[in-house]
């Protein structure tokens, strides 16, 4: 729960308020909603179809992150009355694959758990505005539409300064 500094984190993860609708929750072609038989390392699909492992491997995304995915496969899909909804391809032979990121599914556990505690509740309502209200005021208000200069050192030195430029806005607002 702690990092090695004693410090708890309560950023909401990109998907935690979708999770909270109803209509996440009710989707019986989310894999979050699925139940899991770890004594046979199976998941039932919402239609009552098993999904066992496979084999595991590596990937790595966009941004260069190494994670380890466990693959799961359906084991009678052809005959699903469901299979048109739950698989995307045209081929008769497709069946459903799921690839899932324990590691990542752990995580996203332990941090619904300290956001939905009293804490977590507290620490978000001291904090309910998103940052992205932030870049869109630099962006749409101060004309900042592109970086002037070249190379992460500048280009983080820049975005420095006009954080700065920002904060003593608000700053100037607050006491003026």
């Amino acid at each position: 729960m702690f990092s090695r500094h004693q410090v708890a984190s309560y950023v909401k993860y990109n998907t935690y308020d979708k999770e909270k609708s109803r209509k996440w929750r009710k989707d019986v072609l989310r894999v979050q909603n699925w139940l899991y038989l770890s004594e046979c390392d199976q998941y039932v699909c919402g239609y009552g179809r098993y999904l066992s492992f496979q084999y595991e491997r590596k990937q790595r995304s966009e941004n260069e992150y190494n994670s380890t995915v466990r693959v799961y496969e359906c084991e009678d899909c052809r005959g699903c009355p469901y299979r048109d909804r739950c698989v995307k391809s045209e081929d008769e032979d497709a069946i459903r694959r799921i690839y899932v990121n324990r590691n990542l599914e752990e995580l996203k556990k332990e941090a619904r758990e300290r956001l939905n505690s009293e804490t977590g509740q507290e620490m978000r309502k001291k904090r309910p505005v998103e940052v992205e209200s932030v870049y869109g005021d630099i962006k749409g208000n101060y004309g900042v539409r592109r970086f002037l200069l070249r190379g992460l050192q500048k280009v983080t030195t820049e975005w420095g300064l006009h954080c700065i430029g920002h904060n003593m806005r608000k700053l100037v607002t607050v006491l003026g």
